[in-house]
């Protein structure tokens, strides 16, 4: 059996998926305040205080880093699917 790689096609829909995954990572590099204000809604059922759980800067540079990182990971698999 051959993967899509090694028959040299390229599936459209994982493709798809890498660049969706390359704007989250652009979004975690670039405001990592948005992914906590949506995570911070989700918490209302269960967290007291949700907006005692916001990230210290400290933090914040710990979540672009993560997303440098992201960003790196899903750039190379796009590169290898293309």
């Amino acid at each position: 059996m051959r993967t899509a790689s090694e028959s040299g096609e390229s599936s459209p829909v994982l493709i798809s998926f890498l660049c969706l995954f390359l704007i989250m990572g652009l979004v975690q590099v670039i405001r990592p305040q948005l992914i906590w204000r949506l995570n911070s809604r989700m918490q209302r059922g269960w967290v007291k205080n949700p907006e005692g759980t916001e990230p210290t800067g400290k933090g914040y540079a710990m979540q672009r880093v993560t997303g440098v990182v992201f960003l790196a990971v899903a750039t190379w698999m796009l590169i290898q699917q293309i």
